[in-house]
């Protein structure tokens, strides 16, 4: 939570709006429900709701700038000598943990039947890999290409898509890092031809 009265009256309010907009979403489905519904429920102005959210599709993702952020803090802030993919694995199982947690079901429904918050989400987690490739580049004691770092954080991102869809998404978790492990252990310099 934002330290600062002003940075919590901005928290409270974007909260406020996303909630309001979640709300008639679900009661009236997504296409139903305009901007301006939104605003007029949070009670706040057009130009309000645009100040906290680009677009209608991000009031379903508002927590998106958080997933991300985690996602490379994993990577950025893991103790010293502590593997990449351990860390990462733990921050991917508490994210499917809280998107797989009761009451998400009618949300994830209302985004896997609707072409734009589905392209939307497409693009975010497209977003979300580059971020995560990016900082596990920057990290020198790693040492992998280009190439290996956008794969293991596409890789990452898929990890997440695909276990909150299955039925038991700690198990998925638990097989796909198997094979995310395997793959960057491959991409470790000295591996090429083993």
């Amino acid at each position: 939570m934002p330290t600062g009265r002003r940075e919590r009256k901005k928290a409270l309010t974007r909260q406020k709006i996303a909630d309001a907009a979640l709300r008639l979403f679900l009661e009236r489905g997504y296409d139903a429900v305009g901007i301006r519904d939104v605003a007029a429920e949070a009670d706040v102005a057009v130009t309000t709701l645009f100040s906290h959210f680009a677009s209608k599709e991000a009031l379903v993702f508002e927590q998106d700038a958080n997933f991300e952020q985690r996602l490379t803090r994993a990577v950025t802030d893991r103790a010293p000598n502590e593997p990449l993919v351990p860390a990462l694995r733990r921050e991917i199982q508490a994210l499917v943990r809280h998107c797989t947690a009761a009451g998400a079901a009618p949300i994830w429904h209302m985004i896997d039947t609707s072409p734009a918050l589905r392209k939307y989400e497409e693009s975010m987690r497209l977003r979300h890999a580059e971020s995560l490739a990016r900082a596990i580049a920057a990290d020198p004691g790693l040492s992998r290409s280009t190439t290996a770092c956008r794969a293991i954080a596409r890789f990452m991102i898929d990890a997440f898509s695909l276990a909150r869809e299955t039925a038991d998404p700690e198990a998925a978790v638990d097989e796909i890092f198997r094979m995310i492990e395997a793959a960057w252990e491959v991409t470790a310099p000295g591996t090429a031809g083993r």
